[in-house]
């Protein structure tokens, strides 16, 4: 795959690029999870999709709650030091050494408050799963990213399943329906599907796109089914596994055939291929309103699983968010 205005540099793995004004300097905030090393570890190298950004500082602090999290992140430090990258001790410090800041910090709790301090300083950024850890916050977050005019994009690497560009061809037709299944995972200080679920709703919305107006779901101790209805009559579900084999997937249900959504191995390869684009060209391949609408749904099945299953608006759920900001 080529990319336009890619500089065609060849340079021993590992490399440190020289500092240039062809090099969009990149810093990470987050080294409680592989996200960071695995993207400087790319970003860094002589792969020339990703040639003219360097990978030159992080910022390792994620979360301070989270037991698993907190204890990797002294080895995930260490490891992305083999690439060049400078460990600050702040956010504020990191901002003045780069250009972009993507942020993957496993906790969403904190995410707005390291997004905002990003915004204000005119960053552009890249946020991992999740964007942050309740729908307000998300909201927020692309409020403040509008008022200052800085462009932002969020998503999960499952967005980029092995056979996503083949849906919806001439082959399949229009896509009438999907169900898509993941991991859910549960983690106390999220909502449910923020922490995990959310890699199997987002290949929903890559199927089926914005448009899901109600949510319903069931719930058992092994079990989440959620069943969207959008507005064009069409059924997304989702499936959330917590007990017996685990993994990525689904169906897209088409006028001509159906697809099999299959999870790809190089899922984090094709979804930095996407953030070097917008960072680059500082537009976002996925829209404000789609993102919120993710975090919508998820945040309407919560509500759903309160009523016992009774339907829920994802309209109810993003004017209640907008009044608590």
């Amino acid at each position: 795959m080529t990319l336009g205005g890619l500089m065609k540099l060849r340079l021993p793995n590992k490399a440190i690029l020289p500092n240039s004004k062809e090099n969009i300097r990149v810093g990470i905030i987050g080294l409680d999870i592989s996200y960071g090393v695995s993207f400087a570890k790319m970003l860094n190298s002589d792969d020339p999709l990703f040639s003219g950004l360097r990978v030159v500082a992080a910022y390792p602090k994620g979360s301070e709650k989270i037991p698993l999290s907190v204890s990797r992140i002294d080895g995930y430090t260490k490891e992305i030091q083999q690439y060049g990258v400078q460990i600050v001790k702040s956010i504020k410090q990191l901002l003045r050494k780069v250009d972009a800041v993507i942020i993957v910090s496993n906790d969403g709790t904190i995410r707005l408050s390291q997004a905002l301090e990003v915004i204000r300083a005119k960053k552009p950024l890249f946020m991992g799963k999740p964007a942050a850890a309740s729908l307000k916050d998300v909201i927020k977050i692309y409020k403040e990213a509008k008022k200052h005019k800085v462009p932002v994009f969020s998503s999960s690497s499952m967005r980029y399943f092995e056979n996503a560009k083949h849906i919806s061809t001439e082959k399949s037709g229009k896509v009438l329906g999907a169900e898509t299944y993941s991991p859910a995972i549960l983690e106390p200080t999220h909502p449910d599907f923020f922490w995990y679920g959310i890699h199997g709703i987002e290949m929903l919305y890559t199927v089926l796109g914005t448009g899901c107006k109600s949510v319903y779901r069931t719930h058992t101790q092994d079990t989440d089914l959620v069943t969207g209805v959008w507005s064009d009559g069409r059924i997304g579900v989702f499936r959330g596994i917590r007990s017996g084999k685990k993994g990525h997937g689904g169906n897209a249900f088409c006028e001509k055939d159906i697809v099999s959504l299959i999870s790809s191995k190089e899922a984090n390869k094709h979804l930095l291929i996407e953030i070097t684009k917008f960072l680059k060209t500082k537009q976002p391949p996925i829209s404000a309103d789609e993102t919120i609408e993710i975090y919508a749904f998820m945040q309407a099945a919560d509500e759903s699983k309160r009523l016992n299953g009774k339907p829920v608006t994802i309209e109810e759920v993003i004017i209640k968010a907008k009044i608590e900001i």
